[in-house]
């Protein structure tokens, strides 16, 4: 039986393929889960369609990431931690705590794990961060750690 796959189905097809396939495996599993419909020519016209529509918006999100990701190449973000003895941090610089700083300052939300940090920041000094938004968006920004000012008037 010749059908037309409306979603991907891994191991068999992508979405707008057109393939034989079994007429059991049609009938009992791809049709009524609406992964797959019976080729017909007005089927294919809407798989199309669909096709151009996911393709239109695909552009327009890498359009808005693109977009997104120039507003932030290039950018510094300043943070201040309680240091200890050989400039090591207490706690850590986390890639939560470099999201909520962009958002503050950009404006801009990013989810804490587009931020890429192989590990937590735990020293003073200036690093060079990179977050992932998409494919072929991923902007660099600076981090710079310094320490946090010690509080006056303590007695």
């Amino acid at each position: 039986m010749k059908v037309v796959f409306l979603e991907d189905v891994a191991g068999t097809a992508k979405t707008g393929d057109v393939k034989e396939v079994a007429d059991g495996y049609a009938r009992n599993y791809l049709i009524p889960n609406k992964l797959a419909a019976l080729l017909s020519s007005k089927t294919s016209s809407q798989i199309e369609a669909q096709l151009k529509a996911k393709a239109r918006k695909q552009a327009q999100t890498e359009a808005e990431l693109a977009e997104v990701a120039a507003k932030l190449e290039g950018r510094e973000v300043f943070l201040k931690a309680k240091v200890g003895a050989k400039e090591r941090l207490y706690g850590s610089i986390t890639s939560a705590d470099i999201a909520a700083e962009l958002k503050n300052i950009t404006g801009i939300a990013v989810d804490k794990r587009k931020v890429e940090l192989a590990e937590p920041i735990r020293e003073l000094g200036t690093f060079d961060v990179a977050i992932r938004l998409g494919k072929d968006a991923l902007p660099k920004i600076k981090v710079t750690v310094s320490e946090m000012e010690a509080e006056k008037g303590a007695g």
